[in-house]
């Protein structure tokens, strides 16, 4: 085998192994995502039922009130907004009997 052989050989083999590494970091990566949504669902479902006085703990205690603090802070941005940014309302004055209504 020559010199060039030898080279083309080796940049396939490096080039598979690359392939190989890209598709089981892909794989991990996928893995990864399905536990961090699993994770997410656990926690969503566990503050409902905690919520409601179906789950109780004393390691839950304080996440749970962490959760409804930060729920209500969430609630209360917007409102502030809302309140903060509507104009009171402009009365408009009332067209008089001798002026024809404007034609559009």
């Amino acid at each position: 085998m020559g010199f060039i052989d030898k080279v083309k050989a080796s940049v396939k083999s490096g080039a598979e192994m690359a392939a190989t590494k890209a598709q089981e970091e892909y794989e991990r990566m996928q893995v990864r995502r399905g536990l961090t949504d699993a994770y997410e669902s656990l926690g969503a479902k566990t503050f409902e039922l905690a919520d409601r006085g179906e789950l109780s703990h004393a390691d839950l205690t304080p996440l749970v009130e962490e959760v409804r603090s930060a729920k209500d802070k969430l609630e209360t941005i917007g409102k502030e907004q809302d309140e903060a940014v509507s104009p009171a309302p402009v009365e408009q004055p009332e067209p008089s009997a001798e002026q024809p209504p404007p034609t559009i």
